[in-house]
């Protein structure tokens, strides 16, 4: 029986979406947003749902973007992948911006995602696995970092990878959902959020 993924991502402002049956994508959708991206997901694949005739019992799997990226929205479409695969009884995945980006690409190659606040992210590929996830200032940073390895980004400008960022989540997600003691998705924080505890004292308590 060929396996269904359906695959989201709220990393950066939009909400996209990928229906994936095998390796044929049925429905792909990418909304541009800055805000409203909690209440817009849902909705949207319960529609993709439709256009394709499926229903939610038809899913053998969940894939989410969980990052490096916005980490609002990280944490919006990281929490719907666990709520559903809860409710539905499936696994969810997590796949990286990365690892997404360079989805069937010849390595050794590299990743770059454009960040927020002047800082931009990148990783290596290489035959015998990744690197760490390099922070950086921006294109060039990651040029002179990179040096003469191939480097693939949706967001930055570099050579396009083949497919789109979410339909890479979907592919990823559909080759890794069977492996044992598979993880929960977790967002990943390259720098800290911005919603950190204020370092300043606390007020003094009258009495």
């Amino acid at each position: 029986m060929t396996d269904t993924v359906l695959a989201f991502d709220t990393s950066s402002a939009c909400v996209a979406a990928c229906l994936l049956r095998g390796t044929e994508v049925l429905c792909l959708r990418q909304e541009e947003m800055a805000r409203g991206q909690a209440e817009r997901l849902v909705p949207m694949l319960e529609e993709m749902l439709a256009e394709a005739a499926l229903d939610w019992g038809d899913l053998d799997a969940l894939g989410v973007c969980t990052g490096p990226g916005n980490f609002t929205g990280i944490r919006i479409s990281v929490a719907t992948a666990r709520g559903l695969a809860l409710s539905l009884g499936i696994p969810a995945v997590g796949v990286t911006a990365p690892e997404a980006t360079v989805w069937g690409a010849a390595r050794p190659v590299a990743a770059a995602v454009f960040g927020s606040k002047r800082m931009s992210y990148a990783q290596r590929f290489g035959a015998d696995g990744a690197g760490p996830v390099l922070s950086l200032e921006d294109d060039a940073a990651i040029a002179a970092e990179l040096g003469e390895t191939p480097v693939l980004s949706h967001s930055l400008p570099f050579a396009r990878p083949a497919q789109s960022l979410v339909e890479g989540v979907a592919r990823v997600a559909g080759e890794r959902f069977r492996a044992p003691d598979l993880p929960r998705p977790s967002p990943v924080y390259v720098r800290p959020a911005d919603a950190a505890p204020s370092r300043e004292a606390p007020p003094a308590i009258l009495t």
